[in-house]
């Protein structure tokens, strides 16, 4: 499932959990945070949470117009949360461009810069949707960037330090649209392995899934392909096996056709999937040997991409990006050319057919991610963008363009880097360099070390919210 991650999922490499030895500052100016927080316009505090040792968190709504150009249009109650650190820091706001974590951890940013967080749930996801949804004119780049900007608008009066956006895959996208739209609103944004699909009829991720891993990689390249010829070649065996665990879990295929269509579709993903999470130096060897046993191979998929990804119940969570992908974003060309003579369905492996028929778009925004690459490559200013070599997202980057230095636009590469590729992973001097970057637009010391405890990968943050072996997540 090429679903973008939401590097709450794809920032295994970036999301910090676990127990933070700060002083607690519960107090600001005299007033409790929570007493400040109830006092923000159209702000609700759901409840607060167990956090780690110097934080408080908290469970929030907003209340947003389900249209920003159309008051009549209604409002919705978008979910955030809020990791209290002290008004006296930084903000870092953070959003996966999906749903929202109801877990107290920290991106990578606010924990180089010491400071609060404020996460944001992505509008059409559940529950943050409007009772009466206009797909078209509510789910855009454009309102989504303005949810962002009346949330910053509105907590600024209690945090009016310096202020980050931040977010992985399709949260780096957001955070990227965010500041096209809205350059203002923050001191710098820092964007983790972000898609840009530019003209989405002109593709790049086909040669470089041709050539990823390089000359020693070749024959994991080779095995991978081998094996999804085999498994079209055995799909019989392979499908009732996970009909039978379709059965167990009730999963219907009505959204893309039948079982055998969800089947050869994740067949497809799988390469792309491999290359987007897997390590090759521990994974290469994993790939199941021709003729191994049925359960053996299905299993690969387990670990991969499960090939129950494409059911109605698994498609239902990310319907939102689906049809943004459909609509605005656009999203990378199947790799499939060298199994061709074996599908059955081609054509299939695009968003639109993943979609519920009533919802699918009647057309393609072709000028809405021109526009905001045109923004990156010519006006962006502190914006940091980290990508992973191995990525296959990686293949259409954000790109600072002539000048960008001098803007204060910067991107790096992790070597070997994949989805969850973070700025932790660079090497030494860039890793440096970025890192004194992203503290000085928070407005700290450039040179002072992560408070607490240090960076690690936590890859059980919100596995059970979006499943983290789906491609994409």
């Amino acid at each position: 499932m090429r679903v973008l991650a939401r590097v709450a999922l794809t920032l295994a490499a970036l999301l910090l959990l676990g127990s933070l030895s700060l002083p607690a500052t519960a107090r600001a100016g005299g007033t409790d945070i929570r007493e400040q927080l109830e006092h923000i316009p159209g702000l609700t505090v759901v409840d607060e949470a167990k956090a780690p040792q110097g934080y408080r968190f908290f469970h929030l709504t907003f209340t947003q117009p389900a249209d920003h150009r159309d008051p009549s249009a209604g409002t919705f109650q978008q979910r955030l949360t809020l990791l209290h650190r002290d008004t006296s820091r930084p903000m870092v706001m953070y959003t996966s461009g999906y749903a929202v974590s109801g877990k107290p951890a920290r991106a990578e940013p606010t924990a180089l810069v010491d400071g609060n967080q404020l996460s944001m749930e992505y509008r059409y996801f559940t529950p943050s949707i409007p009772a009466k949804p206009d797909w078209p004119k509510q789910l855009t780049i454009w309102q989504a960037a303005a949810d962002q900007h009346e949330i910053i608008k509105a907590f600024k009066k209690v945090y009016a330090k310096n202020w980050i956006t931040t977010g992985g895959s399709k949260g780096g996208m957001t955070a990227t649209f965010h500041r096209r739209f809205f350059p203002d609103d923050v001191s710098g944004t820092v964007p983790y392995v972000a898609p840009n699909d530019v003209i989405d009829s002109i593709d790049s991720y086909k040669p470089f899934l041709a050539k990823v891993g390089g000359r020693e990689y070749a024959q994991c390249r080779a095995d991978l392909q081998r094996f999804q010829r085999e498994s079209l070649q055995r799909r019989d065996e392979l499908e009732g096996i996970m009909r039978q665990e379709a059965e167990k879990k009730h999963d219907t295929f009505g959204n893309i056709g039948s079982l055998d269509k969800a089947f050869e579709t994740q067949v497809i993903d799988t390469y792309f999937g491999f290359w987007q999470y897997q390590d090759p130096k521990k994974e290469c060897g994993t790939i199941p040997p021709k003729g191994a046993p049925a359960k053996d191979m299905y299993g690969f998929y387990e670990k991969v991409g499960s090939l129950l990804s494409y059911s109605d119940q698994e498609l239902q969570q990310f319907v939102p990006y689906y049809y943004q992908a459909a609509y605005q974003l656009g999203s990378p060309e199947a790799y499939d050319d060298y199994l061709r003579d074996l599908l059955r369905y081609p054509g299939l492996d695009q968003p639109k057919n993943f979609l519920p028929k009533q919802t699918r778009p009647k057309r393609f925004d072709h000028s809405a991610m021109p526009d905001i690459d045109f923004w990156v490559r010519t006006q962006s200013q502190r914006m940091l963008y980290v990508y992973g070599s191995y990525d296959p997202w990686s293949a259409e980057p954000f790109d600072c363009g002539l000048g960008g230095a001098a803007r204060d636009c910067h991107r790096y590469y992790v070597p070997g880097g994949n989805h969850g590729s973070s700025i932790s992973q660079l090497p030494a001097a860039q890793r440096t360099k970025a890192e004194s970057l992203v503290r000085a637009w928070a407005g700290v010391d450039t040179t002072a070390r992560s408070a607490g405890q240090a960076p690690r990968i936590d890859p059980a943050f919100e596995v059970d919210e979006l499943r983290a072996k789906h491609p994409g997540l």
